[in-house]
């Protein structure tokens, strides 16, 4: 995040506001369309009841700080990625209960309510996120030099730490995955690749640059699958609602190393 902040400047937020369509797209995508397509993909793969609530969790979430990463990386536009964040933070404290209590009562006819930490929620984003944006942005406005000369060296730290969260995940949950892949891999699977190429191509369809078009691909494909755990850990108090947040993760992290790895670089190289 400190690293976001030294390759922005204050311009990169405002031009956002003024030219909202590319955060409109987004917010689109990532609030009505990926919940509609996560309730298409259980009816297709028929998930059992506890598995499809799970899988609705999931896409209710917002996209989350690995998504910041991920669009920094890939050269996206980082400042429309963590725009994006926050906005969906927000607005996800009233739509995360409303879908998620829409799916109890489809798929399991119980009408549980469902809570979220607000507070909790509003200050994971500004502490991982605003607060060390900020910070680096600060640093850029008095030292320009040093921030662009710190940029390939962060990036590449990113990339690492990437690989390294990757490995641990695999080694940690591997009984899980293997346990439970076969039931929710395809749906979990289906649905990354899914709103990833909703997300590219509806910002090709309203004409956004390349840049933009990568930022809400990784925002509509990339869901903070840690929050979905959270909540059905803590929250709504079952276990099985958190396996598809916790495949969606591994499956995530791949993909996301397959679009850092070809526009990070084909970007770079064009820069």
């Amino acid at each position: 995040m400190l690293g976001m902040g030294l390759s922005l400047v204050v311009d990169d937020f405002r031009r956002i506001f003024k030219f909202p369509k590319a955060t409109l797209i987004g917010l689109v995508n990532q609030l009505i369309l990926l919940p509609v397509v996560g309730f298409g993909i259980c009816h297709i793969f028929k998930l059992p009841n506890e598995l499809a609530i799970g899988m609705m969790l999931l896409a209710a979430c917002p996209g989350g700080v690995t998504s910041n990463l991920i669009s920094h990386v890939s050269k996206g536009d980082t400042a429309l990625s963590i725009s994006l964040t926050a906005i969906s933070s927000f607005i996800t404290l009233i739509t995360i209960p409303l879908y998620v209590g829409f799916a109890y009562t489809y798929f399991n006819d119980t009408g549980q309510s469902v809570d979220v930490d607000e507070f909790g929620m509003l200050l994971q984003v500004l502490v991982i996120v605003i607060i060390p944006v900020s910070v680096g942005m600060f640093i850029r406005s008095r030292n320009e030099a040093f921030a662009l000369r710190m940029d390939k060296p962060v990036r590449i730290f990113s990339v690492l730490l990437f690989v390294l969260i990757l490995l641990s995940i695999i080694i940690k949950e591997q009984k899980t995955i293997i346990e439970y892949f076969p039931q929710i891999g395809g749906a979990t699977v289906t649905l990354n690749l899914l709103t990833l190429l909703i997300g590219y191509y509806s910002a090709k369809l309203f004409s956004l640059n390349q840049k933009q078009a990568i930022t809400i691909a990784i925002e509509s494909g990339i869901q903070n699958g840690t929050l979905a755990i959270v909540i059905a850990s803590t929250v709504l108090a079952n276990f099985t609602l958190s396996i598809p947040a916790g495949i969606y993760g591994l499956i995530m992290f791949i993909s996301s190393g397959f679009i850092m790895y070809s526009f990070g670089k084909k970007l770079g190289s064009d820069s």
